[in-house]
């Protein structure tokens, strides 16, 4: 691009040749005297007061060459014009006299040659049609309302497209001018369709055969234009319907023949959105109508429903079959999958984008038109069945109507109006340049600075118009993608499409026989919670009304839908006034759901919650819910404690933390069996931790325990008396040492010390024990948070022996001492925390002892035998039922872990693979290595993995430790729902039969 000369410098100032130096001398020779004569290029300057105006009018056209070139044209052709009649030889422009004494005229004439080619191109071919934009006699601008002037002689087809286009260009004026707003120009090109449809139906009806009997028929506007809301340049989707049978034939011929008017005078009559789409007939029949809804219509085609009006014809009768088809239309979105349907469709939308074209489709790409008119149109379906305010054709009306009744939040609702009205007006002015459809802007640097001066944007310093253009456009796109994942695809409306009409917006007094009908055992009870959360006029009040059914048909899936109400209450009440509380249950995804479910499922959790309320934030992001890796446990464990001198608030804060985390769990947990509840990863897989991955829970707990041990160590040895040297770890044992813990499980454990160099055993075990001593009395204390024992019972000579050990008198213990239900505790013994060096010395101490090499001999295989049926019989509680005993049952976890823990002693010495803390780990090494039939390894490990899965479900639902499965009820009702299961009974049955295979399987390993 050159520099411009100093001749046409000046000229370029009013914006001409922004391109390059041949546009400003293009524009110079049409402004010069063989052009417009507005410009004298010797003087540099206009050539009177009157050019001087006309020129800084075409300066402030969206394209000044464009706006220069069309009407030095329209001047030519109006010369030609007058020429052709005999009028003179056209000297003298009457078009540039009027531009010169109507300044309203010289603002509309401008903007319309400077925005549109086709327009002015039109102008140019019918310049006697440039009056219709001059200043009424009271000095208004023209009407631009979309009225039709017929009047005309002629061909009716003709003079009906040449009043179609001057309607248009009124139109047009008004909006690039200011003279109309966003909301008024799509008001008014309906109302100019619906003129021109009505124009065309006249026509054809004339056309009809003579004798011919007149039809009822209707034309019902779709889409944009049932909607108030068309653009320049789009199909105008309509349906036929005709009043009787006999009226079908005359009527289809009317139809037929009003989309061929249409399409020769404006735009493309599309009417595929009739039953069976292009398929089917033209025309139907009110009945014929309501029986295809009723029985064949699909979601989409409820959906077009909203938009329907009434546009030409029979008027009264399009709006009898709007009425009838209303009540289908509203129940539609209770169908099962109503709002799958919807979204596979805006889906399958965003699949047919060219993917070169996806980031500049306004319409139908992320973050553009399609994505507010859908999730407005879902939320009209799922809310418009009890709020007759929500069924408003538009799309702004409707929004604003979600707004005032609660559904969507003030702010995201303002941003979607903004982000809808900037979108809608780059689509017209991208539609009025050329009368083309298209939606997506253009990648060529002068369509850009036009499409951004055409909308109103000019450079500022450091930024040019169309950087303004594109970060504005950028802002609102990342807006509106960002609440249309909040609105459509994680907001709450598969559950509240699943609750009946009548009780989407609960109140008060018809909410007995609505909670005796869900199932609440205390109807009375359930109504005074109700009344509690929603009475009153308030915004709350008006949100837990609508959230309040979705909630109670989760509840009423649960066993004690009683239960989840009241937790709901007690959660409401501790977070009620927060701000963001019932924000985030309305507008963050699933969280309302999430929040139901788990409070209803989990006794565990409702209490954990109501210590916590705030925690709920967990369930807003998947990425909260999943397990937290055992570094970020430990150094956010140590980093709590290390903010507090005093060891009891350190202890506090590391408790507060560890009920966070078995929140975090116990959530998953439930939910993950829940369907699309279920936390998943970004990439669309299910998280580990899950009653589906039992092993998964049982490490993830025992990690968050090791934390917690590691800084309550940390906080005992900062409070006892200093021993410089002293070693000391801890060695988890039993399920911690499995990492098979569960969420009741306490820290069986064992402390070893390794005294400092040149101190006495005596001191150095009187300050090991002070610090083992602190950390089980920190740990102890009586607080709100789940408690954690600390237990030490399976040390050398458990109770009766010394709480703290040496590493050498453990070593001398063991090798003099330790008897065979010894060794078999010391297979799940591992470093939990402390010196880690230590820890790593006394594994490998024990080693031998817990796997001799020679296995072990006829009589310690009789001993352990006998203690296992000693330990049954003794320690199954009185009038437990052995079948469905998790832990001590039939084939239950005891079962299988004695028998695995027997292979290991016996052949762990010489097959290092079973060398393993973990049940199943062991157990698959042992089947590997030949030890255990598969079969029997297979029958093991699935009644260890239902047993566990079982013991930790009737804790969630419980709130408190149990090992027995109930066979009625609402708690093996509760744990089956975790489960993912539907029959108690069935499993049940499941239960048994698994337990008595993995039974049968144990005393084969146990006997051989």
């Amino acid at each position: 691009m050159g520099r411009p000369t100093r001749a046409n410098g000046r000229l370029a100032r009013y914006g001409f040749g922004v391109v390059d130096d041949t546009a400003v001398a293009r524009a110079a020779d049409l402004l010069g005297p063989d052009g417009l004569d507005l410009w004298r290029a010797e003087q540099q300057e206009p050539t009177d007061e009157r050019a001087q105006e006309l020129l800084t009018a075409l300066s402030r056209a969206a394209d000044p060459d464009l706006a220069l070139r069309q009407l030095h044209r329209l001047a030519e052709a109006e010369q030609r014009t007058a020429a052709a009649r005999n009028r003179g030889n056209g000297t003298d422009s009457a078009v540039l006299a009027a531009l010169h004494d109507d300044p309203g005229l010289r603002r509309r004439l401008i903007a319309v040659l400077g925005a549109s080619s086709a327009l002015g191109d039109h102008l140019v071919a019918n310049p006697e049609q440039w009056p219709v934009l001059s200043t009424e006699r009271d000095g208004l601008a023209p009407a631009a309302n979309g009225h039709l002037d017929v009047t005309a002689a002629g061909s009716p087809v003709v003079v009906l497209r040449l009043a179609y286009r001057m309607a248009l260009l009124r139109i047009a004026a008004a909006d690039l001018t200011g003279g109309r707003g966003l909301e008024q120009t799509m008001a008014a090109l309906s109302a100019l369709a619906d003129a021109t449809l009505s124009a065309a139906y006249t026509i054809a009806l004339a056309e009809l055969p003579e004798g011919t009997r007149e039809p009822r028929l209707a034309v019902v506007a779709m889409g944009k234009c049932g909607g108030g809301e068309l653009n320049y340049v789009s199909d105008v989707d309509v349906i036929f319907v005709a009043a009787e049978d006999e009226d079908l034939t005359a009527a289809t011929t009317v139809a037929t023949r009003l989309i061929h008017i249409c399409g020769l005078v404006a735009w493309p009559v599309d009417a595929a959105l009739r039953p069976e789409g292009n398929r089917g007939p033209l025309v139907r029949t009110m009945a014929s109508h309501l029986a295809y809804y009723r029985r064949w219509a699909r979601t989409w085609e409820f959906q077009a429903l909203l938009k329907a009006r009434p546009a030409a014809g029979d008027l009264a009768l399009g709006q009898e079959w709007i009425d009838a088809l209303a009540p289908l239309l509203w129940q539609a979105a209770e169908r099962p999958e109503a709002v799958e349907d919807v979204r596979a469709m805006r889906r399958r939308i965003i699949e047919n984008i060219p993917s070169k074209e996806m980031e500049r489709e306004i319409k139908r790409g992320p973050g553009g038109l399609r994505d507010i008119e859908f999730a407005v149109q879902l939320l009209q379906l799922v809310h418009g069945r009890g709020d007759e305010a929500l069924r408003a054709p538009g799309t702004i009306p409707a929004l604003r109507a979600l707004v005032t009744g609660g559904y969507v939040g003030r702010a995201d609702g303002e941003a979607l109006l903004r982000g809808y009205r900037f979108l809608r007006g780059v689509e017209h002015r991208l539609q009025l340049q050329g009368l083309r459809r298209t939606h997506t802007v253009p990648t060529e640097p002068g369509a850009l600075r036009w499409l951004a001066t055409s909308l109103g944007y000019t450079a500022i310093p450091g930024r040019s118009a169309v950087e303004e253009f594109r970060a504005e456009w950028v802002t609102h796109a990342t807006e509106v993608r960002r609440l249309h994942a909040k609105l459509l695809y994680r907001p709450l409306l598969e559950s509240v499409a699943r609750v009946p009409a009548d009780g989407l917006r609960l109140t008060p007094e018809a909410a007995r026989n609505r909670l005796e009908i869900l199932g609440f055992a205390d109807p009375a009870g359930a109504l005074r919670h109700l009344q509690a959360l929603t009475g009153g006029v308030s915004r709350t009040a008006a949100i837990q009304r609508t959230l309040l059914p979705v909630l109670l048909s989760e509840f009423a899936d649960a066993p004690e839908p009683d239960r989840g109400l009241l937790s709901y209450r007690q959660v409401s009440d501790a977070l009620g006034s927060t701000p963001w509380y019932l924000r985030l249950l309305r507008d963050s995804g699933p969280v309302a759901r999430r929040l139901a479910r788990v409070l209803s499922s989990s006794r565990y959790v409702a209490d954990l919650l109501t210590r916590e309320p705030e925690a709920l934030r967990l369930l807003a992001e998947e990425s909260e819910l999943s397990p937290r890796p055992r570094e970020v446990l430990w150094d956010g464990f140590a980093a709590a404690a290390a903010r507090h001198t005093d060891p009891v608030e350190a202890i506090r804060a590391v408790r507060a933390l560890r009920r966070r985390e078995l929140l975090r769990l116990a959530c998953t947990d439930v939910l993950s069996r829940a369907g699309s509840l279920a936390p998943s990863r970004p990439d669309g897989a299910r998280p580990a931790p899950g009653l589906a991955d039992i092993t998964a829970v049982g490490t993830a707990l025992s990690a968050v325990t090791d934390a917690t041990l590691a800084a309550a160590l940390r906080t005992a040895r900062a409070a006892a008396p200093a021993m410089p040297g002293l070693r000391f770890a801890v060695v988890g044992v039993g399920r911690l040492g499995g990492y098979e813990s569960n969420y009741l499980s306490d820290a069986d454990v064992l402390f070893v010390y390794d005294p400092p160099a040149g101190v006495s055993e005596s001191e150095a075990s009187a300050a090991a024990h002070t610090v083992a001593e602190e950390l089980r009395r920190l740990l102890g204390m009586p607080a709100p948070d789940p408690p954690l024992g600390v237990d030490a019972d399976l040390r050398p000579e458990g109770r009766q022996g010394p709480l703290v050990r040496s590493l050498a008198a453990y070593q001398q213990y063991y090798a003099r001492w330790s008897r065979v239900w010894e060794s078999q505790a010391l297979l799940r013994a591992r470093c939990v925390c402390g010196d880690a060096d230590l820890g790593t010395r006394f594994e490998q101490m024990v080693d031998p002892v817990r796997y001799p090499a020679d296995g072990l001999t006829r009589e310690q295989i009789i001993e352990i035998r006998r203690i296992k049926v000693r330990v049954e019989t003794e320690r199954l509680p009185r009038g437990a039922d052995p079948a469905t005993h998790t832990k001590l049952g039939r084939g239950g976890l005891a079962d299988v872990e004695w028998a695995v823990q027997l292979l290991q002693l016996r052949h762990a010495g010489a097959y290092p693979a079973l060398r393993g803390t973990r049940t199943l780990d062991a157990l698959a090494a042992a089947r590997d290595a030949g030890l255990v039939d598969p079969a029997d390894a297979e029958a093991m490990t699935a009644g260890w993995t239902l047993a566990a899965q079982v013991r930790n479900a009737l804790m969630l639902v419980r709130g408190r430790a149990g090992d027995q499965l109930p066979r009625h009820g609402v708690e093996l009702a509760g744990v089956v729902r975790l489960l993912g299961r539907d029959d108690p009974g069935e499993f049940l049955d499941e239960y048994l039969r698994t337990g008595r295979r993995s039974r049968a399987a144990t005393e084969r390993v146990l006997e051989m």
